[in-house]
């Protein structure tokens, strides 16, 4: 597997931790209903709910070990996610400052201010990476009889642990060195104020197509950098108390998101639609609503994004540069809403209790503006160029696409198989929230236009064996049934467009 399609891999596994945040938004959100100015001290109800928000937002970097661990193993076994929990455990606590002073024999005053920073995302990924390493590579071993019961899956926690001692003597020494950098980083983008919000925002777009937005978003949402602004904004009274959060500017990574992802995109969706040849319209609309739909309500962007990113990707460099302004004007203005899981209605709603949530309401007057911005901007770029959006596909493409593959999921999971190759010419099969994410043996094997046909997006070759089809909502779906079809099952019947 070549270094990109790593990342991936990575990327791909930061989703199931990542998946946890929108738990916490939404028990600390109503909470915070309930209770607007006591934040739980005016309600046992809002207390509980608040409380119950934050201890997973505390535990973030538990999870980050935990999860990363399970979605990078290669069979998904609680083992490896028990594994990175024991691993992670293992190396914060020698890495405790009270630890590296007794381990140094230094006085506590003297241990680098870097370890009273350990407990974070950062080196929980780390933990989770080198676990589920050590997961794929040894589950399987068989030890001497007399060690059998220590054989297989229970080896790996001991295995692990041993390699977080391991990599607590490197970091004894490099972590100090590794945090500086981070921290500077963060200060770099942090000091340059809505202006590095906005790059950050711009290079946050610009990296979806290859699915390394993730360890971008690490950086400004989490506390890989000390900037942490998600789980702050999410903390509210909490934060604000403990002088983490701080009004109009905790969340600014966040704010300029909902005026895109609510009316930016859908205004995109309404311009692809009107630009559509007349005999496509209703095929568009009934996938620019859907889309746009999802786009508002959950700020779940990448159907609509891969509609048109490879189909006209000078569109999509408006998109991300529109989207750059959009989080630095929210920012500059000190207009802040955040979310836990992505900027749509549910976020903004949830959100808008926060004590750290301020002028939130000037955000929607922002995306009406940018709604309007994103519908002209698009509809004039398209007709201008001629940019073959959906809908506007030369005639044998279009063709193909009005081709429609099986209802039934498990039907067209064989018809995506087919045309993938079938399960010799696939040695993972994966899935994000829109995405297959597949490592293949033979990329001409693979049958793009077939792919497109049964109603693809997108589909992205990372290096010589591995592969993105973007599918929306159904990938999870598809990925699961291509999973449940026997190896020995014989697709030459299984029909294509």
């Amino acid at each position: 597997m070549n270094i990109l399609g790593y990342f991936q891999k990575v990327g791909k596994a930061l989703m199931v931790p990542v998946a946890t945040l929108p738990a916490a938004a939404i028990l600390m959100g109503i909470g915070y209903w309930i209770d607007p100015n006591g934040w739980g001290a005016n309600s046992a109800l809002a207390a509980f709910l608040i409380k119950a928000g934050a201890a997973i937002i505390d535990n973030m970097s538990y999870l980050f070990a935990i999860g990363v661990a399970y979605g990078m193993s290669k069979d998904k076994d609680g083992a490896a996610a028990l594994a990175g929990f024991v691993g992670y455990t293992v190396v914060i606590t020698l890495l405790s400052p009270g630890a590296v002073s007794q381990i140094q024999g230094i006085d506590p005053s003297e241990v680098p201010a870097a370890f009273a920073k350990i407990n974070n995302q950062f080196v929980g990924i780390l933990m989770g990476i080198l676990t589920a390493e050590i997961y794929n590579r040894f589950s399987h071993v068989e030890l001497h009889k007399a060690l059998s019961f220590f054989s297989g899956k229970r080896l790996i926690p001991i295995l692990t642990s041993f390699a977080g001692i391991f990599v607590a003597f490197i970091l004894m020494y490099l972590w100090p060195i590794v945090y500086g950098g981070l921290v500077h980083f963060g200060e770099s983008i942090q000091g340059l104020g809505a202006t590095g919000a906005g790059i950050y925002a711009f290079f946050n777009r610009l990296l979806i197509p290859v699915g390394l937005h993730h360890a971008l978003n690490s950086v400004f949402w989490f506390d890989v950098a000390g900037i942490n602004d998600i789980p702050n904004f999410l903390g509210g009274a909490k934060s604000i108390a403990e002088g983490t959060g701080i009004p109009g500017v905790t969340g600014m990574y966040q704010a300029g998101f909902f005026p895109i992802m609510m009316f930016g995109l859908p205004g995109a969706a309404l311009a692809i639609y009107h630009t559509a040849k007349l005999k496509n319209k209703e095929k568009v609309a009934s996938i620019m609503i859907a889309a746009g739909f999802a786009s508002f309500f959950t700020g779940v962007t990448e159907p609509l994004e891969f509609s048109f990113m490879f189909l006209a990707p000078p569109l999509y460099l408006l998109h991300a540069i529109l989207t750059g302004i959009s989080v630095y004007i929210a920012a500059s203005m000190h207009w802040i809403a955040g979310f836990g899981f992505s900027a749509g209605l549910v976020d903004m709603v949830l959100s808008s209790r926060n004590p750290l949530a301020v002028n939130w309401f000037m955000l929607l007057l922002q995306g009406v503006v940018f709604f309007a911005i994103y519908y002209f901007v698009f509809r004039t770029v398209i007709t201008k160029f001629n940019l073959k959006t959906p809908g506007r596909e030369d005639d044998d493409v279009e063709s193909k696409s009005n081709v429609k593959g099986s209802e039934k999921s498990s039907e067209l999971a064989r018809q995506y198989l087919k045309a993938l190759g079938g399960h010799q010419n696939l040695s993972s099969i994966d899935a994000c929230i829109t995405r297959l994410r597949l490592s293949v043996n033979d990329m001409s094997v693979i049958d793009e236009s077939q792919l497109k046909a049964l109603g693809a997006m997108g589909v992205i070759k990372l290096g010589t064996n591995n592969l993105q089809v973007i599918l929306g909502p159904l990938a999870e779906i598809i990925a699961g049934e291509m999973k449940n079809v026997p190896e020995s099952e014989d697709l030459e019947s299984v029909m294509l467009p």
